[in-house]
């Protein structure tokens, strides 16, 4: 015969789970930051480098423009009609240098003239970067390979020493100035261009 249940021996029902907590919420992205808004650029400046993208265009790629500084890079078929219109037009009458850069991944030597001029007190300042590119040789014979760009003496009467430079060092020959010889290095320099970056010195 069963035994009446009493309290001690009645079964106690299973509690219900717990209702699971529900999960935290995605924390919202924090608000993006604001653009700074686009540098004006130096008025009198860009008046000048529009002048020249008016001229020419896409033939004159403006790299930069800030205060009393411009850069134009040029192709070597359009450096004569760029810089003509640069002294003509602009009144830049004279280089202040001339030097060059090698490039041997992009397979080219670039030339950079700074250009300046005393004539026009408003240009005091201004400094004025036309750049070009010639064909690197990988084993340069300068004044007898396709390193060559037009000479701008005719246009720019100062680059006349600056040009030879660029010849001897870089291997740049510059077509129709007037006196393509060395000016620094000994006439029977039969080495690299030392300022190529494949310039070793010999014993080192």
């Amino acid at each position: 015969m069963s035994q009446p249940e009493t309290p001690e021996t009645k079964p106690v029902a299973a509690a219900p789970p717990a209702a699971k907590a529900p999960p935290p919420a995605a924390k919202a992205p924090p608000p993006a930051a604001k653009a700074p808004p686009p540098k004006e650029l130096p008025q009198f400046e860009k008046s000048i480098a529009d002048k020249l993208e008016g001229k020419f265009a896409a033939k004159a790629a403006i790299e930069f423009v800030k205060v009393n500084r411009i850069r134009v890079k040029v192709k070597k078929e359009d450096v004569l009609d760029v810089a003509r219109f640069i002294r003509d037009e602009l009144h830049f009458d004279h280089a202040e240098s001339v030097t060059g850069v090698d490039y041997p991944e992009q397979k080219e030597i670039e030339v950079v003239y700074h250009l300046g001029s005393y004539t026009d007190p408003e240009l005091a300042k201004q400094v004025l970067t036309l750049a070009t590119s010639a064909p690197r040789e990988e084993n340069p014979n300068p004044g007898n390979d396709s390193t060559r760009l037009p000479s701008l003496r005719d246009i720019f009467y100062s680059v006349e020493f600056h040009e030879r430079e660029c010849f001897e060092m870089l291997g740049v020959y510059f077509e129709n100035h007037p006196d393509n010889r060395r000016l620094l290095l000994p006439e029977d320099w039969a080495d690299l261009p030392p300022m190529r970056k494949d310039f070793k010195i010999k014993g080192r």
